[in-house]
This record gives C-alpha cells, sequence and structure tokens, in this order.
C-alpha cells in the first residue's frame, strides 16, 4: 500500500501513449479512421509473431527493414523539424515534429516491399496461373487501399499535413525498394551460411529462400505427412 506522504505529495503521472489517436467527438469517418491509423502497430505485432513461431531469416530482415525505416524516420524528423500542421490540437503526441509522417512512410515501406516480393520472389509451383495472379492483384489492390487510408487518415485526424505525409509516402517507398534489392542480391545468398550457424540451429532459425512458395510447400508437405501418418495409424489399428 501507498504511505500518507506518497498521497499527500503525487508524482506527475504520464501515460503510454503509444496507440493514444484522437478523433473528434461523434465523428464517425473519425474514429474509423483512427483505428485505421493503429494498422503499422497491427503489423509490428504480427511480424513479432511471425519471428517468434517461424524463425524465417527473410521475416527477419524484412523487420529490420522497417526497424531501418523508423529510424530514418526518426532522424529526419529531427533534421527538418517541422511542427505539425495544428500545433496543441492533439494532447499527448510522441514528438511535436511532423515532417515526413511516420505512420505514411511506414505503411508505403511494407506495402512497397510487399508488392516486390508477391511479383518478384513468390511464384506458385501448381499449373493455376490465372488463379495465381488474381489473388495476387486482388492482394494488391487491397494493401493498396490500406496505404491510402492509412495515409488519408493522418490528414484528416490533423496529425500531419498533406505534404508530410506525401513525403512521408515517398521516402518509405524508397526505402522500402533499397532494402528489398539489398534483401535479395546480398542478404540471401549468405542466408544458407547464417541458417547453418550453431546460434541458428539452437533457436531453430531456417532459411526458405531457395522455395519460391512457401506457403504451397508448407501446404503440401503437412497434408502428405498428416496422410502417411494417418496410413500408418490406420495400419496399427487393424
Amino acid at each position: 500500500m501507498a504511505s500518507e506522504e506518497q498521497c499527500s505529495v503525487p508524482p506527475r503521472w504520464r501515460s503510454i501513449s503509444l496507440t493514444h489517436v484522437e478523433y473528434a467527438a461523434g465523428d464517425l469517418t473519425g474514429e474509423v479512421l483512427a483505428y485505421t491509423s493503429l494498422l503499422p502497430i497491427a503489423i509490428l505485432v504480427g511480424f513479432v509473431t511471425l519471428i517468434v513461431f517461424k524463425r524465417e531469416l527473410h521475416t527477419i530482415s524484412f523487420f529490420g527493414g522497417l526497424i531501418l525505416n523508423e529510424a530514418v524516420n526518426w532522424l529526419l524528423k529531427y533534421i527538418l523539424r517541422e511542427p505539425r500542421p495544428c500545433e496543441g490540437a492533439h494532447a499527448t503526441l510522441n514528438t511535436e515534429y511532423g515532417m515526413p509522417s511516420s505512420h505514411s512512410q511506414f505503411i508505403w515501406f511494407f506495402v512497397v516491399y510487399f508488392f516486390l516480393f508477391l511479383y518478384l520472389r513468390m511464384h506458385q509451383t501448381n499449373n493455376a496461373r490465372c488463379v495465381e495472379l488474381l489473388w495476387r492483384h486482388v492482394l494488391s489492390i487491397f494493401l493498396l487501399g490500406v496505404a491510402l487510408s492509412v495515409s488519408y487518415s493522418r490528414v484528416y485526424l490533423l496529425y500531419h499535413s498533406w505534404s508530410q505525409v506525401i513525403y512521408g509516402g515517398v521516402a518509405g517507398s524508397i526505402i522500402g525498394v533499397v532494402w528489398f534489392f539489398i534483401t535479395q542480391e546480398v542478404l540471401t545468398p549468405l542466408f544458407p551460411k547464417i541458417a547453418a550457424w550453431p546460434i541458428s540451429e539452437f533457436f531453430l532459425v531456417r532459411d526458405t529462400s531457395l522455395i519460391p512458395n512457401i506457403l504451397w510447400f508448407e501446404y503440401t508437405v503437412t497434408r502428405a505427412e498428416a496422410r502417411n501418418r494417418q496410413r500408418k495409424l490406420g495400419t496399427k489399428l487393424q
């Protein structure tokens, strides 16, 4: 329990403002866009989950690019020091500077990198070419809509100006392209060696860069193994 002295002179409390996004009371569009602007946090949580359970080197590299992108954004903000469009409009902000928008830079890095991953690295191994192209196009259009929604939300909610959002998107896109080709041309050839390190084997870190479509591969291998075990189980029960 707190002592009487602690209660008589309370400390100055501060809230954790990681997900503290404000919108105008009664504004349904603002509320929807406020939740939309939280998508970068959901993406980060998804990456951490994938890394913990999959431990795949390309996913780790993708996540490393996101962290690098955030570091560049932080550096640019403190170099440019451009204030947000409506000073004092929001009570809780991580930083007073708005150029470039971190949300916009983050989401465009993610989307551009994912575009390149879908069309340049991920290939289907069966003959369903039309189906393969269809789901890629549908996913790409969906991701583009997500990026535009997150970017627009920052302007609508008065966190950033249009120029801050546009420059953030340009910066994130450029870094996404550069990091994709660094991963493909520089890091991917090193992945087999990294996966063979004792520490990688201890933590079950794996390299799947030579497998064109890891989702299809895992599906077919898991299905074959399940059928094989079911067949063996049936033989034992006879």
